[in-house]
């Protein structure tokens, strides 16, 4: 089996014609059609239908593309990466986030960092704690930030946040002027929920449910972001991480700390066998001394020291 019969394979299902994926190629129709023949015996599968002049992919031929998109993939990330270390040799850093710090804390870290000065090129994705982990397996970043709850399972990881959350509402909520809020307190009014398999509201719901009490959920959405931008809006209150909420404090979100703890732990992960770069060392010094800036905000936000466990 030879890889270009592959690559003639995989144009002829994207294109959806042998014409088209001719034209991809910048090969002959015919020279296509001969590769695709070939590929099919050397398969030993049935890969296309002919029906009135047209190519049908076959079950096999579908369930063979998941395979072959997975292996370009592949070659297309290590040709990526050659010509990265071409431009800028080790220089280069490929980091994820969960969306609790990746959209504002990891920009506020990065630019205290200082790429250009370094002469150093970053990619930077802000994704799923599940997706973190599996990028992370694979080799595809240098190191990552995920939520606890998830299995860690073949990875070195440390603890790098750990926080309770707090609510937030905007100046106009009947509980504004409260400094610290409880069941009784969260119970009575609309809430901004995030989704029911998060575990931090299933954390609150059950420091609720030990006092009697139940969230009153208006909108559920996975983001805290999302919370912060309802609850800004006047639509509700809601539990937020800190450190994300931090980012609407100045368009005047308040924060609220509560009687009971909702704790949440962000995990900092990376390869074993893997060591980390002098840069992406340097960069976690960084996210450190960051991460201490902007809890002494949120604790200025809420008027009071809020513990980190």
């Amino acid at each position: 089996m030879e890889k270009r019969d592959i690559e003639v394979f995989r144009a002829v299902m994207r294109a959806g014609t042998t014409s088209r994926a001719a034209n991809l190629l910048g090969v002959s129709q015919p020279a296509v059609s001969q590769s695709l023949r070939k590929f099919e015996v050397a398969c030993e599968l049935r890969l296309f239908e002919r029906v009135r002049g047209r190519l049908v992919p076959t079950q096999e031929a579908l369930a063979l593309m998941v395979e072959v998109d997975r292996y370009f993939t592949g070659l297309e990330m290590i040709e990526h990466r050659i010509r990265s270390l071409k431009s800028f040799g080790l220089g280069r850093l490929a980091i994820g986030s969960l969306p609790a710090l990746g959209t504002g804390f990891m920009p506020r870290a990065i630019a205290a960092f200082g790429l250009h000065e370094r002469q150093i090129q970053l990619s930077f994705q802000v994704m799923s704690s599940r997706e973190v982990y599996q990028q992370v397996s694979a080799g595809q970043l240098d190191f990552g930030l995920m939520a606890e709850e998830l299995s860690v399972a073949g990875l070195e990881h440390s603890q790098f946040a750990a926080v309770s959350g707090v609510i937030v509402m905007n100046a106009q909520h009947p509980l504004a002027r409260k400094k610290v809020l409880d069941a009784d307190d969260l119970a009575a009014y609309p809430f901004i929920a995030l989704n029911p398999e998060d575990v931090g509201r299933r954390a609150l719901e059950q420091a609720l449910a030990a006092e009697g009490k139940t969230l009153r959920p208006l909108i559920e959405t996975p983001y805290s972001n999302s919370v912060c931008e309802f609850a800004l809006q006047g639509v509700g209150m809601g539990m937020a991480h800190p450190v994300m909420a931090l980012d609407y404090v100045a368009r005047g979100l308040l924060l609220k700390p509560t009687t009971f703890d909702v704790p949440s732990t962000s995990l900092l992960v990376f390869r074993p066998g893997t060591p980390l770069s002098d840069n992406a060392k340097e960069l976690l010094r960084v996210m450190r001394i960051q991460l201490d800036a902007d809890m002494k905000r949120v604790r200025e936000a809420l008027g009071q020291k809020l513990p980190r466990r």
